[in-house]
Order: structure tokens, then C-alpha cells, then sequence
């Protein structure tokens, strides 16, 4: 499968992985819409927005608490493992849309979160965030300043965090391969990432059981899932080096 980029595998120095909801799906977190039928009859682009948040707070936070718990609980697969494991043969930065952390529980030390992390709580007042792991009381969680909490994610309607978009142009415009893995790429502006990889000369890998609409520009795609793919070029790698 891969020994058609061989010689390109083996000189190359940086790969960039940009992630989405599909390898998160593999390891038991629904995409974004999800099959609960306490949700079903909610409109997540309606629920998460800033709009909707300060409406009723109170109900987008028993929302993000449904999905906290789902989320603390998942365990990185073998695609995210495998991740990890490449950066022992090669310079590896993961690029992610989701924000669920499994990348840095499976041991990726540089990972950007395009869309933030729903882990990571934030005042919509002061400066105040920190990680938190544990249940809320009561819903919505206010700070000690009085205000209301929220998740430090990406709401429709609000731009990509500056500094961490900024790392993702410059290293993306550094990359040897950039690896797209789990993800269609329909959202701007994380879809224009293999457009800097390319003004590099970058190889354009797609990991997708299904095609997508950026298939025709990809240099290689393979229709598999991450979880089955990613751990095969991990030993690939592996093979090549040695």
C-alpha cells in the first residue's frame, strides 16, 4: 500500500496529521449530531452558538455535559496511538478539529486545537480557564468572579483561536506530507490547511472511508478508517528507517 511513496516516507522529515470527527467516531464519540434522542430534537448549529448560549445558557450546558461525560470516558484508539508513535522516527505536529483531548491522552506531545477543547472551561468575563475533568453541580457553572462558565470551543460564528491558526499555517507551509485523516474538510478555514502544505510541495494523504470532496486533490487516498490504516504506516515507518 505504501510503498508507492517509499522513497518520499523515508526522506521525509516533518508530518503534519489534520483530524477529524471520524477517528473520534472510532473510538465510541458520536459525531457532532450525534444518535441521542434527548438531542434529536435540538439543532446543534442553533445550540451552539454564543446566541443560543446566553439565551439559555442553562440548556447548552446540560447539552455540554451530556457530551463531557461521552467524551471523558472514550479511550484514543489505534489511530491515535500510532500518531504518537511516529514522532519516535519523525517531526509529527497533529492538527485536530475535534475537541475531545484523545490525541494528547495517547502520548502526542504537539498537538493544535483548531476548534479548542471541551475539557478546557473558560469565564466569558475574566481571564480565568482551566482544565476540568469532574461533573458540574449545577448547570451553568459560574466562576468565582459571579460570571458564567463556558467551554473554550470554537461556537458557530466565532474564529478559530489566533495564535494556534497562525502555528497551523506555518507549520503546515513546513510540512514534507500532510496526513488527513478522519475528516471530509468541509469546514473553513481548517480546509485551506493542504493549500499551504502544497506551496511546500507537500504530499496530500487522505485517510477516509468514503470520498470527499477534496479527494481529487489528494496525492494518495485510501479508503479505510484511521484505526485500521494509521497503525499499518506506523510499522511501515518502522521498516523503512531501520
Amino acid at each position: 500500500m505504501f510503498d508507492i511513496i517509499k522513497d518520499k516516507l523515508k526522506e521525509t522529515k516533518k508530518i503534519i496529521f489534520v483530524t477529524g470527527a471520524g477517528i473520534s467516531q472510532e473510538s465510541g464519540i458520536p459525531t457532532f449530531r450525534g444518535k441521542d434522542g434527548l438531542w434529536r430534537k435540538y439543532d446543534p448549529m442553533q445550540l451552539a452558538t454564543i446566541e443560543a448560549f446566553y439565551e439559555n445558557p442553562k440548556l447548552v450546558w446540560e447539552w455540554y455535559e451530556d457530551r463531557r461525560g461521552n467524551i471523558l470516558s472514550a479511550k484514543p484508539n489505534p489511530g491515535h496511538f500510532a500518531m504518537a508513535e511516529i514522532e519516535k522516527f519523525k517531526d509529527v505536529v497533529v492538527m485536530t478539529q475535534n475537541i475531545d483531548g484523545l490525541h494528547q491522552k495517547a502520548g502526542s506531545s504537539k498537538v493544535l486545537e483548531l476548534h479548542g477543547s471541551i475539557i478546557r472551561i473558560k469565564c466569558t468575563s475574566c481571564d480565568f480557564e482551566d482544565d476540568i475533568i469532574t461533573k458540574f453541580e449545577e448547570v451553568p457553572p459560574k466562576c468565582l468572579c459571579g460570571k458564567i462558565l463556558r467551554p473554550d470551543v470554537v461556537w458557530f460564528g466565532e474564529p478559530l483561536p489566533q495564535k494556534v491558526w497562525r502555528e497551523a499555517m506555518i507549520e503546515s507551509s513546513k510540512c514534507d506530507i500532510m496526513i488527513i485523516a478522519g475528516t471530509s474538510l468541509v469546514v473553513s478555514p481548517a480546509n485551506t490547511l493542504p493549500i499551504y502544505a502544497k506551496q511546500n510541495d507537500a504530499m496530500l494523504i487522505e485517510i477516509n472511508p468514503e470520498e470527499t470532496i477534496m479527494s481529487s486533490q489528494m496525492d494518495l487516498s485510501i479508503r479505510d478508517t484511521s484505526s485500521n490504516i494509521l497503525p499499518k504506516l506506523l510499522t511501515y515507518i518502522q521498516s523503512i528507517q531501520n
